[in-house]
C-alpha cells in the first residue's frame, strides 16, 4: 500500500480585502479575502513552513525521509536549488536528496504523482505566490499559500492511491516570461475548449484504474487556474450533491502551484476511513489522482489544520500590499540598506541559520543561542546540539525600531525566553507594533530577513501564539 502518510498547508497570516482594490480604483476586485505572502516571505520559507507542519503532523512511526522535492511557479533562485533551504532547515539527513520540480503550476501535482508511483518516503513540498497587474483577475483571485505531502508506504499510509489518470497536449493557456512579474492569459473560451476533453480523458482513466464510479466518491477537489474550465468541468464529473470540496476561494484565492496539494491536505484533516478522494489538477493537461482513506487517518493530527488557518488572519491594507508587491515605491528609512550576505559564513553556521540549532553543556545543561565553543562556566567544547525551531518563548522586552533598514517598517525586536531556558534577541514578523506585549508567546518561523545583490539571507523570527490556525 503506497500513498500519502502525512499532509499539511501553510497559509500566510496577512489577508486582502478584495473590496479595498474597489475602493482605491473603482473597478477590479471583488468578493472575500485572499492570503498575502509577507514582505518577509518567499516561496521557499512558506515550504519550509508547511513541510514542518507535515512532519510535526506524522505519526512517530512515520518513515524517515529519502527525497525532498520542491514545486514552485515562482522559485526565489534560478540556477541555484531552492529546496536545498528547505532541507537545512528541516535539518534532513547529509545523503537524503532535495531537488527542485519548478517553473509551470502544473509541477504540483506532477511531483505528488511521481513520487506516489515512486519508492521510499519522499516529501512533496509546494509553494505559490500569486500576483498581477493592480485591479486584474490574477491580483484579486490569487492566493499565496503552501503544501506538504508526507508520500510512502506501509500501515503508516492515510490516504492509500488507488489509481491516476493524465492527459497532456501543447497549448499556450497562461504563460509567463522569466523576470516578468504579470502572468498572461489566451482568451478564456479557447482554453476551455481545450481542457475539457483533457480532462473528461485523464478523469476516466483514474477511475477505470481505481474501479470505481464518479457517484462513489465521497470528496473531489477540481483545481486549475482556469476558472471557466474548471467550472465546466465540475459539472460534466458526475459527481453525487455534497461530493465537490471547498477550493477556499473565496477565503484564501487560488495559489496556483500549491492548490491541489492544499486542498488534499484540508480534506484529509476531516476524513473518516473508507472515504474515497479525488484530486483533479486542469494545468498544461489534466492530471487525477483517486486515493482511498485507510483506517490509520483515525490517529491522524493536523498540528496547524488548514480550515483553523483560514479563520485566523490579519487583515492588510492594500497600499501595503501593493508595495510589498512591489507595484509601488514608497519612502524607505533613510538608513544605508544590508550589505550582502557571506557564503562562506553562512556555510560554516548552517545548522544555526537554517534550522535554529543552539548548543547546550552537557555538564550544566546551559543553553546557548547563537552556538558556542565555550560554556558559560569555561568548559570548552563539551556541547550538544540544541534544536530550538520548535520550541516556544515569551516576550521579556521589546523595542519598535523606525529607523533601521526594513522593506516593511518600522521593526519590532524582542527578547526573548525560551521554554526550558535560553534567552536571544529575535525580530518578530506577522504583528502589528501596537499590539506587542511583555509577556506575550511567540512561535519561530523561517523567514528572509533582505535581499542584497541577489542572495537572500534566510534566519528566523517570532511570531505570536494566537489561539485558532496561527498557534
Amino acid at each position: 500500500m503506497r500513498g500519502i502518510v502525512s499532509a499539511a498547508g501553510y497559509l500566510p497570516f496577512r489577508r486582502l480585502q478584495r473590496a479595498d482594490i474597489t475602493a482605491m480604483f473603482g473597478t477590479g476586485g471583488g468578493k472575500g479575502t485572499r492570503t498575502v505572502a509577507s514582505y518577509d516571505e518567499d516561496t521557499t520559507t512558506m515550504g519550509v513552513e508547511a513541510a514542518r507542519l507535515a512532519l510535526r503532523s506524522a505519526s512517530a512511526s512515520a518513515p524517515e525521509v529519502d527525497a525532498l522535492w520542491f514545486a514552485t511557479a515562482d522559485p526565489a533562485y534560478l540556477d541555484k536549488t531552492n529546496a536545498t533551504a528547505i532541507h537545512a532547515a528541516l535539518r534532513l539527513d547529509g545523503d537524503t536528496s532535495a531537488l527542485d520540480l519548478g517553473g509551470a503550476v502544473r509541477s504540483g501535482i506532477g511531483a505528488l504523482r511521481i513520487a506516489l508511483e515512486g519508492s521510499g518516503s519522499t516529501l512533496v513540498v509546494s509553494a505559490d505566490i500569486r500576483t498581477g497587474l493592480p485591479t486584474s483577475p490574477d491580483e484579486s483571485a490569487g492566493g499565496d499559500a503552501a503544501a506538504a505531502l508526507l508520500v510512502g508506504e506501509g500501515e503508516q499510509v492515510i490516504a492509500e492511491l488507488l489509481g491516476a489518470g493524465t492527459a497532456t497536449d501543447e497549448f499556450v493557456d497562461r504563460w509567463r516570461t522569466p523576470g516578468d512579474r504579470r502572468p498572461r492569459v489566451w482568451e478564456e473560451r479557447f482554453g476551455e475548449t481545450k481542457y475539457l476533453p483533457l480532462g473528461e480523458q485523464a478523469w476516466n482513466a483514474a477511475l477505470k484504474q481505481a474501479g470505481v464510479e464518479a457517484a462513489d466518491l465521497d470528496h473531489v477537489a477540481v483545481t486549475g487556474m482556469h476558472a471557466r474550465a474548471v467550472n465546466a468541468l465540475t459539472k460534466r464529473l458526475g459527481l453525487r450533491d455534497g461530493a465537490l470540496a471547498d477550493a477556499h476561494l473565496a477565503t484564501v484565492g487560488n495559489p496556483g502551484t500549491a492548490q491541489a496539494g492544499l486542498l488534499l491536505a484540508s480534506i484529509l484533516e476531516s476524513a473518516a476511513p473508507g472515504t474515497l478522494v479525488a484530486l483533479v489538477s486542469l494545468a498544461d493537461g489534466a492530471d487525477v489522482l483517486v486515493f482511498r482513506v485507510t483506517d490509520a487517518i483515525a490517529g491522524f493530527r493536523a498540528a496547524r489544520p488548514v480550515a483553523a488557518q483560514i479563520g485566523a488572519g490579519g487583515d492588510l491594507p492594500y497600499g501595503k500590499f501593493l508595495s510589498w508587491r512591489g507595484m509601488v515605491t514608497v519612502e524607505p528609512p533613510r538608513r544605508p540598506e544590508p550589505a550582502r550576505v557571506s557564503a562562506s559564513a553562512a556555510g560554516r553556521s548552517e545548522d544555526w541559520k537554517f534550522a535554529f540549532v543552539g548548543s547546550r553543556d552537557r555538564s550544566t545543561g546551559a543553553l546557548h543561542l547563537p552556538p558556542a565553543r565555550v560554556s558559560a562556566g569555561g568548559t570548552l567544547d563539551d556541547m550538544e546540539p540544541a534544536p530550538m525551531a520548535d520550541t516556544e518563548g515569551t516576550i521579556v522586552t521589546f523595542t519598535i525600531d523606525k529607523l533601521a533598514y526594513s522593506p516593511s517598517p518600522p521593526i519590532v525586536f524582542a527578547v526573548v525566553d525560551f521554554d526550558g531556558g535560553g534567552r536571544f534577541p529575535v525580530e518578530l514578523t506577522d504583528v502589528d507594533a501596537t499590539d506587542v506585549r511583555i509577556g506575550d508567546r511567540v512561535a519561530m518561523t523561517f523567514r528572509c530577513l533582505f535581499t542584497a545583490d541577489g542572495i537572500h539571507d534566510y534566519f528566523w523570527k517570532a511570531r505570536p501564539v494566537r489561539t485558532g490556525g496561527n498557534a
